[in-house]
């Protein structure tokens, strides 16, 4: 049985050696106890360039980074983007992805679920 959980659209997480993983390369990302984001490289991007003015004038629809800053994380092996935040500045980064891996490997355990072709799935009665 494999225990290799797909946990985003890049991201797995070895369920038995409770750790991160790059889908597209393989790379270990570190501890899944902890933030997935402390394994990751991160670019600070101006929304500007990701959300251009629609229209001229001190309104103008586009985000100020004055007040919000994007945050990209990519792998260290291959460079794949695995994550975006939009955080006002200063602000720490999150943690978005927490997974109660004991509550999981118990259910796993008791037959309640299985891991197929990388998703969880609810074994029935």
């Amino acid at each position: 049985m494999t225990s290799l959980l797909k946990v985003g659209e890049n991201l797995l997480l070895e369920l038995d050696a409770e750790r991160w993983q790059c889908e597209p390369c393989g790379r270990d990302l570190g501890n899944a106890r902890e933030n997935v984001k402390r394994g990751l490289l991160v670019g600070e991007r101006d929304p500007r360039e990701i959300h251009p003015p629609m229209i001229k004038g001190e309104f103008t629809f586009a985000p100020n980074p004055e007040w919000v800053r994007i945050l990209e994380f990519y792998c260290p092996g291959c460079g794949t983007q695995l994550e975006t935040e939009y955080l006002p500045p200063g602000h720490p980064i999150t943690h978005t992805t927490e997974i109660d891996l004991d509550s999981l490997k118990r259910r796993l355990a008791a037959g309640e679920l299985r891991i197929e072709n990388g998703h969880l799935k609810v074994v029935e009665a």
